[in-house]
């Protein structure tokens, strides 16, 4: 049996994912959390195998929930996040506290039942959109000291001139600098390369 501890602070969707889950003779759902701090306290109880966590909820929320359970032990529970949000930022906050998976609650019955058997067993689990940030996330991990300075003046309202003369360089080496953080970054110009280093939280 695989052990679940649902956490999710709407009643309707807690119903929704143990009544799914209830259709596999694998799955046990032990007990339902309507916050972060709950589900804490409930798993230190319980010792599921698995946590499905929201990460928006009013009475606290799954991140710092998440970042708790793993300090509190690095491999259990494994920890599936199922939230109906899929910012970049949310993505990343979820896999940096460690979380073991991220999906969307747009998913089938199966998906779901698929996705805690692969968690409870070690395996990741990413929806299409998840993986694709953590993709680009690397990307952005390949941007230089010096051009993070760069875009962050840019982000301040920095003109090539200024940025030039505030980092003491050139302002052809400043638009060097910005051709290589437009193709690291995968956009065409300065306002949408702040725009996406504030998305993925470089900035």
């Amino acid at each position: 049996m695989i052990t679940v501890l649902i956490a999710d602070d709407h009643p309707i969707v807690r119903d929704g994912v143990r009544g799914m889950l209830a259709t596999d003779d694998r799955m046990d759902v032990v007990a339902e959390a309507s916050s972060g701090p709950e589900a804490l306290a409930l798993s230190a109880r319980l010792d599921p195998d698995v946590v499905l966590m929201d990460l928006r909820m009013p009475d606290g929320d799954g991140v710092p929930a998440i970042a708790a359970l793993r300090q509190r032990d690095p491999t259990r529970p494994r920890i599936l996040v199922l939230t109906t949000y899929d910012a970049d930022r949310d993505i990343a906050s979820a896999i940096d506290a460690g979380a073991d998976g991220y999906l969307l609650k747009a998913l089938s019955r199966e998906e779901l039942i698929a996705a805690v058997v692969d968690v409870a067993a070690g395996r990741s689990v990413l929806a299409a959109s998840a993986a694709q940030s953590l993709m680009a996330r690397r990307h952005l991990e390949e941007l230089t000291n010096r051009e993070i300075e760069v875009l962050a003046r840019i982000a301040e309202g920095g003109t090539n001139r200024t940025v030039a003369k505030g980092l003491v360089i050139s302002e052809a080496t400043v638009k060097t600098h910005l051709l290589h953080i437009y193709s690291k970054l995968g956009v065409r110009d300065r306002a949408a390369a702040v725009r996406v280093a504030y998305e993925r939280g470089l900035l």
